[in-house]
């Protein structure tokens, strides 16, 4: 099986070309792919099929072998992805996923990828869909008391349920002492939830450090990304098109008429092959 480990600015997959490669047993195979070979890990492994709906299809399989929605860098460096390796010669097309379909636009200087422009959709709301266990008809600046702090927390999802909080200084902010404590408070998050910390630089900038469940602090998340400036934009902190600077590095993120973009590189990291006949039965 031959496959692509990328990363943009945040999250490391495992792309899959399942349109010239038969594959089964995918559960199974994801669950391989993410413990194997890959130097660090990954935070998964994406498939990219045909579609009949839009010019690809993605699917995106946890390290656990579950199937998840999306993820704002898992389909961004899809884009890169379909260029690189010749399945479109367009700049601007549709992928099919679980949450919808979306759309890519693909900067290209002298033949290269180095921007990608993805629109990841609508952001949800609702409590009972995050979930998280409140009143509220949203989840906005509740005042939750975590170990011997209190903070004002705000969530919302795109298939994944973040929580963003406000810190004064990001940099010297103890993630690892909260992050754990927020990402496992069960009574209040039923299925966990990850955790952005953010600091409001100015009204276009944002900076933040992003725990992921079940990982730990990452490098970085564009659904983390995201989340920040949403809930910032809606409380009036920031306007509605922001820098956010990351561990990993900077995306550009807008959003507009409840559509999120966002916006920056991917790499490649590596491009390999390995033997899966154990598992795909071939």
């Amino acid at each position: 099986m031959k496959f692509t480990k990328m990363q943009a600015y945040g999250n490391d997959y495992v792309y899959i070309d399942a349109i010239n490669q038969k594959l089964s047993n995918l559960n199974e195979l994801a669950k391989f792919v993410s413990d194997h070979h890959f130097g660090i890990g990954s935070d998964g492994m994406i498939l990219i099929c045909p579609s009949t709906k839009a010019d690809f299809k993605m699917r995106i399989f946890n390290p656990d072998g579950t199937e998840a929605e999306m993820c704002g860098n898992g389909i961004r460096s899809v884009g890169r992805y379909v260029y690189d390796h010749h399945l479109t010669d367009k700049t601007n097309f549709t992928v099919e996923t679980l949450g919808g379909i979306k759309n890519i636009e693909l900067t290209i200087t002298d033949g290269e990828v180095t921007n990608i422009k993805a629109n990841i959709g609508l952001p949800i709301f609702t409590p009972s869909l995050i979930p998280v266990n409140t009143p509220h008809e949203k989840f906005l600046m509740e005042e939750i008391t975590i170990l011997d702090q209190t903070f004002k927390m705000s969530s919302l999802s795109w298939g994944n349920p973040h929580t963003v909080i406000f810190v004064n200084d990001v940099k010297n902010f103890d993630v690892l002492k909260y992050g754990p404590a927020i990402e496992n408070h069960l009574e209040l998050f039923p299925k966990r939830t990850n955790v952005t910390f953010a600091e409001i630089v100015s009204k276009d900038y944002i900076k933040i450090r992003e725990w992921e469940r079940g990982t730990g602090e990452t490098i970085g998340c564009g659904t983390g990304c995201a989340t920040a400036v949403v809930i910032a934009s809606i409380l009036g902190l920031t306007s509605n098109k922001c820098t956010v600077e990351q561990v990993g590095g900077p995306l550009e993120i807008e959003y507009v008429n409840n559509e999120l973009y966002m916006k920056g590189p991917s790499h490649v990291v590596f491009e390999s092959e390995i033997d899966v006949s154990h598992i795909i039965g071939k």
